[in-house]
C-alpha cells in the first residue's frame, strides 16, 4: 500500500492536486478551511485518524509532538521532513518538489521505513 500524505500549510495545494493526478492520495492543508484552522497538535491528530504521512519543513513543531505521543504511548504521527533550503518554496518550485514526492511515493514499501523519514 502506498502512503497517503497531508502537506502542512506552507505548501501549495497544486502539489497535492499534481500527485493525486498521478495517483496518489495527497491532501493539503492549505485551501482546506477546516484543516487550515487547526493547531499542529491538531494537524497529528488528524493525520493519525486519518493515516497519512505529514509532509513538512517544520521540524521544530512537528518532531517534538511526535516524540511527546512515542513517549506518551500514544499513536505518533509518521512525517516526512523537508529541508527548505533543498526544496525552497515558490510558484517556480512546485514541479521540483512534486517529482521529489512521487519519486518518495514510488519506493517500494517496506516495513523499515522510518516513522521519521527526510525527502531526498
Amino acid at each position: 500500500m502506498t502512503e497517503r500524505l497531508l502537506l502542512d500549510e506552507h505548501y501549495s495545494p497544486a502539489i497535492a492536486q499534481a500527485l493525486r493526478d498521478r495517483g496518489f492520495d495527497v491532501a493539503a492543508v492549505n485551501g482546506d478551511a477546516e484543516l487550515m484552522a487547526k493547531s499542529d497538535a491538531d494537524l497529528v491528530s488528524v493525520a493519525v485518524a486519518q493515516d497519512r504521512r505529514i509532509v513538512t519543513e517544520n521540524v521544530k513543531d512537528f518532531l517534538p509532538l511526535a516524540d511527546t505521543a512515542y513517549l506518551e504511548g500514544r499513536p505518533a504521527p509518521r512525517l516526512l521532513l523537508v529541508a527548505a533550503h533543498r526544496f525552497p518554496r515558490g510558484r517556480d518550485r512546485v514541479g521540483h518538489l512534486v517529482t521529489a514526492l512521487d519519486g518518495w511515493l514510488r519506493q517500494p514499501e517496506t516495513p523499515a521505513r522510518p516513522d521519521q523519514d527526510w525527502l531526498a
